[in-house]
């Protein structure tokens, strides 16, 4: 299927436009003759102001405790009161290790939370008690592999609604969102 010249002149002058304009920024040092040599920086530019990183980092938490309520509710909830964890149940260990995968994300998207709630002093306030608890989820993966599931599934309940509450208290309402096969793996 060939290819309409017009597509192909715009695709080249846009690239030509990107290389210049990068290789144009890349050189920020300037010297003069018989002087000692100056470096001239170009201004960092604040991409937004204060209020600005403060509204995004309490969207940036909404979405990492969505992404961490649905992981844990969907793979270790769910499963949990469906029986899935007990032992001899059918597709047990696929349930455990999927359980497990969870848990780790979980636990990185809540420490992730925490670290964007830091820059709203409502979050901040409100999530300071639970630093603890969120810490207390780096160990759960591990005994989740070993079946011990009846404390492992309600810490996490725990923990996820505790979140929620600090995050609505503070106006930000996390809603569960499940993340995909490849967000929870990583890759």
């Amino acid at each position: 299927m060939p290819v309409p010249i017009r597509r192909l002149v715009v695709a080249s002058i846009m690239c030509c436009a990107l290389l210049a304009g990068s290789t144009a920024h890349a050189a920020p040092q300037h010297t003069v003759r018989g002087a000692a040599t100056v470096a001239v920086t170009d201004p960092t530019p604040s991409p937004s102001t204060t209020a600005e990183k403060r509204r995004f980092a309490k969207t940036r938490f909404v979405a990492d405790a969505a992404l961490a309520a649905g992981a844990t509710y969907q793979w270790i909830v769910k499963p949990y009161r469906a029986g899935k964890f007990k032992k001899g149940a059918h597709g047990r260990r696929v349930a455990l290790v999927k359980g497990a995968l969870a848990g780790a994300f979980t636990y990185n998207r809540l420490k992730a939370a925490v670290r964007n709630a830091k820059a709203d002093p409502a979050l901040s306030k409100a999530l300071a008690p639970l630093n603890a608890g969120i810490e207390s989820l780096k160990q759960l993966p591990s005994k989740l592999r070993k079946g011990n599931t009846d404390d492992t599934v309600s810490s996490y309940n725990d923990v996820i609604n505790k979140v929620k509450e600090a995050g609505k208290s503070a106006g930000a309402e996390v809603k569960d969102k499940v993340p995909s096969a490849s967000q929870l793996t990583g890759s």
